[in-house]
């Protein structure tokens, strides 16, 4: 017999960045800021990425594209790859990101599916999992527990501890 079963994962919504915590606030306002560096010039869709660290410092990162289009890199794996090279000890607890792009109608948007599986993995190096909030260009916010959610299905090492 054939069993189908669906993917569920819980998330929480607000309608206003003034809803959030304010430590949530102010990692959003960096994303926000954060896109303003993006360089976006073929995808017209820019991104701005702000990590919190357990020692409470910001890591920013912004899409950077290419002419050489898979040389371009995401504003999550920017600050993601940045916080981890530049602060190896410390926790990422949350990771925030913005978008003044989003057309018309549109509520939110989310990680690609390479962004999902390095939020995934760093996850399960730290041990411990990050929050992710997700903002639009009209100020809708989701929060999402644990980056694994995201990604059920992710890619790992069987060793990988």
């Amino acid at each position: 017999m054939k069993k189908k079963e669906a993917f569920k994962f819980e998330f929480e919504s607000y309608s206003s960045i003034k809803d959030l915590l304010v430590e949530d606030q102010g990692l959003l306002n960096s994303a926000v800021e954060a896109a303003t560096g993006a360089y976006a010039p073929y995808s017209k869709f820019r991104v701005g990425a702000a990590v919190l660290l357990s020692n409470k410092t910001i890591v920013r990162g912004s899409n950077q594209e290419n002419a050489a289009y898979p040389s371009g890199l995401c504003a999550e794996r920017v600050a993601l790859f940045s916080a981890a090279a530049n602060y190896p000890k410390e926790t990422m607890n949350s990771l925030a990101i913005y978008s003044p792009d989003l057309k018309s109608g549109e509520e939110v948007f989310s990680p690609c599916g390479a962004c999902r599986q390095v939020m995934s993995e760093y996850e399960i190096k730290q041990f411990a999992d990050i929050r992710i909030l997700i903002m639009n260009s009209s100020g809708g916010i989701w929060l999402i527990d644990r980056a694994q959610s995201l990604l059920p299905f992710a890619f790992r090492f069987p060793k990988l501890k």
